[in-house]
């Protein structure tokens, strides 16, 4: 491992630590209340997204190779779903806490990973695959839910009143 490919992998980390704290910050400023509106009229309402998100973090368990999945049943509601779908969505203070605990176990499993690690295959493609394409590692997977983070963080903050 070059001190290039070391420097890479922490900004990359560093990047998802910083936008993971920034959602944290404003799901625990929202209310309740205000995570019941919709973002924009006829748009995604606050509490979908928390869902929503959480539960995407939660597939990185697994497919980073770190651990099996905790909240599989918020695919359903918020990830093969709409919003506004009919389907009950759980409490708000249990998204809350959902969200919390899925980050910090993703926190506790990254710091633990060598920067070799994050180069490493992820387990949704083949090895056969990865020998192929060695971009489709477990950085790249990290990269994309940085972004996917700070796109849907964008939206959250039209709710920030």
């Amino acid at each position: 491992m070059t001190d290039q490919q070391t420097l890479f992998v922490k900004m990359a980390y560093d990047a998802w630590q910083t936008y993971i704290q920034r959602a944290s910050d404003l799901f625990a400023k929202l209310t309740d209340d205000q995570l019941m509106e919709e973002i924009a009229p006829g748009r995604n309402r606050g509490i979908y997204m928390l869902g929503h998100l959480t539960a995407v973090h939660d597939r990185l368990l697994p497919m980073l190779g770190l651990g099996e999945r905790v909240y599989s049943q918020l695919d359903d509601t918020f990830i093969a779903n709409p919003d506004k779908s009919g389907l009950e969505f759980p409490p708000i203070t249990q998204l809350r806490q959902s969200w919390s605990d899925v980050n910090s176990r993703l926190k506790n499993a990254f710091n633990k990973m060598t920067p070799a690690e994050w180069l490493e295959r992820h387990m949704s493609v083949s090895q056969e695959d990865f020998n192929k394409e060695p971009h489709r590692n477990k950085l790249n997977v990290l990269i994309n839910r940085t972004n996917h983070l700070a796109y849907h963080l964008g939206q959250l903050k039209l709710m920030d009143k």
